[in-house]
């Protein structure tokens, strides 16, 4: 079963703390919520709504709460666009390869990691 759907404010959270493992609220309220103008609060709701979700896990460490993502960085942004290409394109990836195609700057890296990536999903198609 698929985890629960995230938005954009939660995905930067996640990712916040995928840098900065094991951070208490007062922590990620100064480095992320401070400069997005979202209170101490806003950010707790975040991040009890994010371990609701299984996104976060706590642990309490001399008597204060620290989070940590529950998963790699990898598996969640692999998640959240799982679930675009699911609920925003019903599941093609066409409209995205278009948009990339038309309006997307790729290095010389990334496309080096495309080409890799049909190459491999070629190696997996079965034979007819």
């Amino acid at each position: 079963m698929s985890k629960p759907s995230i938005g954009d404010q939660e995905l930067a959270l996640l990712q916040y703390l995928a840098e900065h493992e094991n951070a208490s609220v007062g922590e990620v309220a100064a480095g992320f919520g401070e400069s997005r103008g979202l209170a101490r609060s806003t950010v707790l709701t975040m991040m009890e709504r994010l371990r609701a979700k299984s996104y976060l896990k706590r642990r309490q460490i001399d008597g204060v709460y620290r989070y940590s993502a529950a998963s790699g960085p990898g598996e969640v942004m692999r998640n959240a666009v799982g679930q675009f290409v699911e609920k925003t394109l019903s599941g093609s990836l066409s409209p995205f390869v278009a948009w990339m195609s038309e309006k997307a700057e790729v290095s010389d890296n990334e496309l080096a990691e495309l080409e890799a990536l049909v190459v491999k999903l070629q190696s997996q198609r079965k034979e007819p």
